[in-house]
Parts: C-alpha cells; sequence; structure tokens
C-alpha cells in the first residue's frame, strides 16, 4: 500500500473584486454562487493542488512548490482556469490584481498541501477510464479535433474508505459568460458536487484537460458582449458538469501496485509578433477605431493599445516553461503549462499507450495560448490577438506546441 491524503481549502474572497476572463466585463462581482477552492491530494512525497481560478502566474507556482514540505520538483500546481474567479495572476489578463486575493490563493494552495500531507494514511490507488459525455466541442473548427478522454483515480484507505476521487476532461470552464457576476468554478463545481455524493467523506478534484480550442459550443467572439444567453446559465453548468460526472462515476477500475514517482523539464519557448506593423503605429490606428467602435470592442481596443504602447520597446524574447509527470502507481499524470489545444493533448495521450493517463494544461503557470503549428494559418483569436490581452509581449512561436509535446513524450518515455 501507498501513503494519501487530501483536502479542501476554500479560497472564495469577499464581493467586490473584478472577475477574469472576459474583456466585456468590467463590472465587480457581485456575490458568490458557489466556493472557489485549492485542492490536493498528496501520494507518498508527490502532489497535485488545483485551485479555481483562470490561471496562476509561474512565480506563485514556483513559491506554492517551494513553501510545501514536499519535493518541489514533486508537485503539480494547476488552475481548473475557470473565468468565474477574480483576476489571480499579477501583470496578466488586463486588470490589477488585488494582492489580498493572491495572497488567499497562494496560502491556500499550501495549506491545502499541508493538510494533504498531515493527513497521509495506507492507501490503495484505482484507475479507469470514463466514456465520453459528450459536453466539449471545438471552438476553431466544426470537425476539429477534441480529446474525450475521462480519466479517473479513486484512492480509499484499507477500511474501504473512498480518500480522494480525481478525474480530468478537456473543456473550457466557461459555460457562464461575461454577463454572469457571481463567483463560480463553472461546471467543475458540480462535476465535484457529484463525485462527493458519490463518494461520502472523499474529496474530489477535477484537472482541466488540454481545452484551449474545446468549449461547450461557442466561438471565442461570442464571449464579447454582456448580452444575456440562454444557453449560459447555472442550469446549463449543472447539466454539463452532472454529465462530466456520471462518465467518471460509470468508469471501470482496475488497482495499480507500482511506484510512485515524478519527473520534469524545463524549456525555453520563443515569443514572436505576428501584427502587421510597427507597434506604434499599431496604437495609434486602434486609438483612432476606438472613437468610433461600438462599447465592447472600444473595451477590447483599449487593451489593445495599451499593450501597444507598453511593448514597443521590448523584444518578444522566450518564456520558460515547465512540464511535469507524476507517476502514481503506473498511472501517468501529465501537466503542460498554458492553453494547449487539443490536437497537441491528443498527441501525448498516444505516448500514453493504453493506460488512463491524465494529460492536463493550465498547470505550472498560463502564459496564454500555446498553438500548434498546423493553426497558424487559421489565425484568429487565439493564435493572432489573445496574447495582447494576457499581457504577454508576444504570442508563442511556431513549434512551442511541439516542444512541449516532445518534452512530455520524452519524460512517459524516460519512466516507462
Amino acid at each position: 500500500m501507498i501513503r494519501a491524503g487530501a483536502a479542501s481549502v476554500d479560497i472564495t474572497p469577499p464581493a467586490g473584486l473584478h472577475l477574469a476572463g472576459f474583456a466585456a466585463r468590467t463590472m465587480p462581482a457581485t456575490g458568490t454562487h458557489d466556493p472557489l477552492t485549492a485542492r490536493a491530494i498528496v501520494v507518498e512525497d508527490t502532489a497535485v493542488v488545483v485551485l479555481d481560478v483562470i490561471g496562476l502566474h509561474e512565480d506563485m507556482a514556483a513559491r506554492i512548490r517551494r513553501r510545501s514540505s514536499l519535493p518541489d520538483d514533486n508537485i503539480i500546481v494547476a488552475a481548473t482556469h475557470t473565468h468565474g474567479a477574480p483576476v489571480s495572476m499579477k501583470g496578466r489578463l488586463g486588470r490589477a490584481a488585488d494582492p489580498a486575493f493572491l495572497q488567499l490563493i497562494e496560502d491556500g494552495a499550501v495549506e491545502a498541501l499541508r493538510l494533504a500531507c498531515e493527513g497521509r494514511r495506507p492507501a490503495e490507488i484505482a484507475a479507469g477510464m470514463g466514456g465520453d459525455p459528450g459536453v466539449a466541442w471545438n471552438r476553431r473548427h466544426v470537425d476539429g479535433p477534441l480529446d474525450r478522454s475521462v480519466p479517473v483515480i479513486r484512492i480509499r484507505d484499507s477500511d474501504g474508505q473512498c480518500i480522494a476521487v480525481m478525474t480530468s476532461y478537456a473543456c473550457h470552464p466557461v459555460v457562464l459568460a461575461a454577463d454572469n457576476l457571481e463567483m463560480t468554478a463553472d461546471y467543475p463545481f458540480y462535476v465535484r458536487q457529484a463525485l462527493e455524493a458519490a463518494h461520502p467523506g472523499a474529496v474530489a478534484l477535477f484537472l482541466t484537460g488540454c481545452a484551449g480550442d474545446a468549449n461547450t459550443g461557442h466561438t471565442a467572439q461570442a464571449s464579447w458582449t454582456l448580452a444575456a444567453n440562454s444557453a449560459r446559465t447555472f442550469a446549463t453548468a449543472g447539466r454539463l458538469g452532472k454529465r462530466i460526472a456520471a462518465a467518471a462515476l460509470e468508469a471501470g477500475e482496475q488497482r495499480v501496485t507500482g511506484a510512485v514517482g515524478a519527473m520534469h523539464r524545463e524549456l525555453d519557448l520563443a515569443l514572436t509578433r505576428l501584427e502587421d506593423g510597427p507597434l506604434p503605429e499599431l496604437a495609434e490606428r486602434w486609438h483612432k477605431e476606438r472613437e468610433t467602435a461600438d462599447p465592447v470592442r472600444a473595451i477590447l481596443l483599449e487593451h489593445w493599445v495599451e499593450w501597444a504602447e507598453r511593448n514597443q520597446d521590448v523584444a518578444p524574447g522566450a518564456w520558460r516553461a515547465r512540464v511535469s509527470l507524476l507517476d502514481w502507481g503506473g498511472i501517468p499524470i501529465v501537466a503542460m503549462p498554458g492553453e494547449i489545444f487539443s490536437e497537441t493533448g491528443l498527441s501525448v495521450r498516444e505516448a500514453c499507450g493504453s493506460m488512463p493517463a491524465f494529460v492536463l494544461g493550465y498547470a505550472g503557470g498560463m502564459p496564454g495560448y500555446i498553438p500548434p503549428m498546423s493553426e497558424f494559418c487559421f489565425g484568429g483569436y487565439e493564435v493572432e490577438e489573445a496574447h495582447r490581452f494576457i499581457g504577454m509581449p508576444g504570442t508563442f512561436a511556431p513549434g512551442s506546441a511541439e516542444a512541449l509535446a516532445d518534452a512530455a513524450c520524452g519524460l512517459l518515455r524516460e519512466r516507462y
């Protein structure tokens, strides 16, 4: 048997902070629909901790790892990527993050890891794969690729009590749109609620897979409005979350008895500029357009002007990425940073063979979209524009996603 523990810590701030994820939404949060949490599972001296925020700055993720009693190399720090939580990254996403909330989420992650460590007891791991819940759609291509996998891990103590259940799915948690002003984990809240109801006393973790181009059926541009959408409600989030949970609950399981281990690699990813002109000229053009633009477009252009003025003398440079692998008894948990597209996630999943592997995005840092080379010819928000709102000096250069996948596959070959 191994030793394992799990814990959940509330990280919900008071109302009044600005919610992250939609440029059109400028009003602060009015209240809380469901609590934001930091949730951790510790297996031997390895751990996964996931927070209900849009993303974590890589510096904060590093501090969380360092502040834990576990080895730094052995921890995956991830975000669910909900767009229903306040700004959670310093210097990104167009609005200043509240320092008290930043401290709250960092301390919450550290506390969840501490409690999970202290609660470790003899346990067994069982794993399986759920069927396709039919929730995700490729938002860039009607017939585009999707990772439909629902891997599941259940951890039970020597008395058969379920300590934790962990599942994953590759779909943006953006059922709720820009008109929502209540803090929420979005559909992952309902996934966890159903899993915990089925496993009384357990802590449920939901981890978002490679969902850069996957959501519940709308384009990125569809969120550039404050208009209410009858398809993007808490009722819809509940219905879809329960479908994902049902797939996880129906998954078979097989006990795994292999060793527990951890590995990671770091690599520098080049940034580039795809803009059609010098940034000062673009700033002037966008500023002029803003004068006659509709209100939501004007908000977006304001962010673009600010980005161009801030970066006109800044070279795009490079960004240091961290790719992690945890091995829980023969079950791989692969974690990559940023918004990884389905194509990339599927290439890593293929390298995992028949194992019910977890292939995650939004881990170790959230610098925005990292498109595969095949997507650059199509352009669009995720390729050409998102980095301006996120606050990166450029978009990730072609080949970046492939480099991450190569690093992940290299770790899998080395471990297995």
